[in-house]
């Protein structure tokens, strides 16, 4: 089969096309496995739809079914602008979470996020106040005066316990900096799409921020995040590392 390989800002997936909706479990573990596999954090497979442009099917490098991935969102509109799917420089696409409506801009790709779901402000673990947030997926949300340790063995205890990503950032010189935690592919990844709008919206939230701000993610790759008209969106870079043919 012929796939491609996109990088959202070090977060990197197999994207490829079908035509029916089939569990593909196995096949996102093989192709997803950096040692006898392609390697990547996920997998895309981008099916017909009657109503939108297409229909994705996402999954973790695990092989279990994930609704939304903010940085696969603005990876698959551009593989869709590319191969002709989507039309005049916008995608509109079904997820497990919602329509997702996206803006490319040569690689530029600006992603309008699904409504947000505040679950809980008031987790206490550890001494710290968790929110838990649904920006597509479930996300725990701790904000700290200092990111740069990230205690890897507490998060997928939460993880484990909240059945929820795990972020922790900071927000300094009109900059919010974000460490993630994923789910599925049980490790920090280098940025994680959803997990920064979850940081973003717990900031916004409690008044810290307002409209436009950068993001960085651990690749230290700068994207941004912004509210207007009720909706957050979110933008940055994409890179197409290659495509290939693989025997599975």
């Amino acid at each position: 089969m012929t796939v491609t390989k996109y990088s959202g800002n070090g977060n990197d997936f197999i994207i490829l096309i079908a035509q029916n909706k089939q569990n593909r479990s196995e096949l996102a573990q093989r192709l997803c496995d950096r040692h006898n596999g392609v390697g990547a954090d996920g997998l895309v497979v981008v099916l017909p739809h009657s109503m939108y442009d297409f229909e994705w099917e996402f999954y973790n490098s695990d092989g279990s079914r994930a609704t939304m991935c903010g940085n696969a969102s603005r990876c698959v509109a551009h593989f869709a602008h590319e191969k002709g799917i989507s039309k005049n420089n916008r995608a509109e696409f079904l997820t497990g979470a919602g329509v997702i409506r996206a803006t490319i801009n040569g690689m530029y790709v600006v992603s309008d996020m699904v409504a947000p779901k505040i679950l809980s402000k008031t987790i206490e673990e550890d001494g710290e106040i968790w929110w838990l947030i649904d920006s597509g997926v479930p996300h725990l949300v701790a904000i700290r005066e200092n990111i740069e340790s990230f205690d890897i063995e507490q998060a997928r205890r939460l993880r484990n316990k909240h059945n929820a990503n795990v972020n922790i950032c900071t927000f300094k010189e009109k900059t919010l900096s974000v460490r993630t935690y994923e789910r599925g592919v049980e490790d920090e990844t280098l940025a994680c799409g959803t997990g920064m709008v979850a940081c973003y919206i717990r900031h916004h939230l409690e008044g810290e921020v307002e409209g436009q701000i950068r993001l960085h993610p651990k690749s230290g790759d700068e994207l941004y995040v912004n509210y207007e008209n009720n909706v957050y969106r979110f933008g940055g870079q994409v890179s197409q590392i290659f495509v290939a043919e693989v025997f599975v």
